[in-house]
């Protein structure tokens, strides 16, 4: 059984990271290893989703799901010994994210518990 890390927030952070890799949002497999079974999701559109939902949506549109995403201003807290919730922003083409994410320490692995996205302002040089 893995042990603990002695930094959950860099843990997290990590793992949060994992998730934005486009090798990694294609395949069931590596999302398995990184979204917790009870994971619940918010998007920019309002639409809810949870771990078999969200896993069909990447896993399928492989096109979106292979565009790159910037990850930035990223930080983090524990809040328990369990619990980290970290916030930054993601871009990927004219697209500009605020998220919110919650991840859980599960047998002895961080696991994403909770994801919230909102869209806000387009590039300047969007167009």
């Amino acid at each position: 059984m893995p042990t603990e890390p002695a930094d959950p927030v860099g843990a997290a952070m990590e793992a949060e990271l994992r998730l934005l890799d486009p090798a990694v949002r294609i395949s069931p497999q590596q999302l398995a290893e990184l979204l917790h079974p009870d994971f619940c999701g918010i998007g920019a559109s309002g639409r809810t989703w949870n771990r078999d939902t969200v896993t069909a949506a990447l896993t399928t549109r492989l096109e979106s799901a292979q565009r790159p995403i910037t990850a930035s201003h990223m930080r983090g807290v524990q809040l328990a010994p369990d619990v980290v919730h970290l916030t930054f922003d993601t871009e990927s083409g004219a697209q500009r994210t605020h998220r919110s994410s919650l991840w859980r320490l599960t047998e002895g692995r961080w696991l994403l518990y909770f994801h919230q996205g909102t869209h806000f302002g387009a590039r300047a040089d969007a167009g």
